[in-house]
């Protein structure tokens, strides 16, 4: 696992390209700041810490690495060693944390997990170099991942907003920024990268166990529709980047249309004003009304029912909500209410 020396300052098109996207968008990594890599050791994340480092220079960045062992197969702790090794042999600072079992016991705890581990890291280095404040951190999805998401999310049955998912931008905490600078890369591009200079990759064997849903979509559908149209992975995450814009502008609108549509009292909607609304916009004030309370994972499916039984000939009810919500409604008023509240 060696990386060649001769290539170690090549400038090579991806570089170009990054450089460029770079440009475009200032605000994505700004210049004179810490940066801190979530690095797996996969193709992704090590074609992601070659560009970048080869990019600091330009941008005057202050690069840390961190890496999460989620102890979910037996080679975990051997690929953390190796990572590390690999990381001092060529001056990149390296850190680590290794999860309980039970902290990770599934994916979305996994990802909770490596994110409030990441946030607390980025607010150490902050502290430990305010003249470098750590304002970014990055991770390596590619257009591959954007792809693998829109899919999984459509077979959900989601809405505009999970259409638009994996940003390229967003913000986590306070001034920390989660940054994934690659979604202009697919996975096939990526693992150019590491071929062209000579990078080591550890492979994680859960990433090969297809009972996982996303693992499934990566190693069986994508590759069909691929075959298909080829870069079908690339146009379907550009769609979906398309898409973000016009997303921000319905929330800004909708934003708007909530204030209009407000009911007399604290999180409620005046059902009597939204009887004049087609069903589709009716279906968008709803949906990004309940966000903005703090309502997670509601499916379109739920907003189609919610937005049938709230309209005009349908007597009062109720639904509950994941989270302890309760949606409910009487003659004239939608409201919301938490149990933990």
């Amino acid at each position: 696992m060696s990386q060649s020396s001769k290539n170690d300052r090549s400038w090579s098109k991806w570089h170009l390209r990054l450089h460029k996207r770079l440009k475009q968008n200032k605000s994505l990594l700004p210049s004179h700041s810490t940066i801190l890599l979530a690095i797996s050791g996969g193709q992704d994340s090590m074609a992601l810490l070659k560009l970048i480092i080869d990019l600091k220079r330009l941008h005057k960045w202050q690069v840390e690495i961190w890496h999460g062992d989620h102890q979910w197969h037996a080679k975990s702790e051997k690929i953390e060693e190796e990572l590390k090794l690999w990381c001092l042999k060529n001056q990149i600072s390296f850190h680590s944390n290794k999860a309980d079992k039970q902290e990770v016991a599934n994916e979305e705890k996994a990802r909770d997990w490596r994110y409030k581990k990441l946030i607390m890291k980025a607010k150490l280095l902050s502290s430990e170099n305010i003249h470098f404040p750590c304002t970014r951190i990055l991770t390596g999805h590619t257009a591959t991942d954007r792809a693998e998401t829109v899919i999984m999310n459509l077979a959900r049955g989601t809405d505009l907003t999970g259409l638009t998912t994996l940003k390229e931008q967003r913000n986590i905490e306070n001034n920390i920024d989660l940054a994934r600078p690659l979604l202009i890369f697919n996975r096939n591009e990526t693992l150019e990268i590491c071929k062209a200079f000579n990078l080591p990759i550890w492979i994680d064997p859960s990433n090969e166990n297809i009972n996982l849903t996303r693992n499934k979509i990566r190693k069986e559908i994508l590759p069909i529709l691929n075959s298909i149209y080829t870069g079908a992975d690339s146009r379907i995450a550009s769609v979906a980047n398309r898409l973000e814009s016009y997303n921000e502008d319905q929330k800004l609108f909708a934003k708007i249309a909530i204030e209009f549509y407000q009911g007399e009292k604290i999180n409620s909607l005046s059902r009597m004003k939204l009887f004049s609304l087609t069903n589709s916009i009716r279906q968008i004030i709803l949906a990004n009304w309940l966000k903005i309370i703090g309502v997670k994972r509601v499916t379109a499916l739920q907003i189609e029912e919610i937005n049938t039984k709230v309209s005009k000939t349908k007597p009062p009810g109720s639904i509950h909500l994941h989270g302890d919500f309760l949606i409910s409604w009487d003659k004239e008023t939608i409201y919301i209410s938490n149990k933990t509240n």
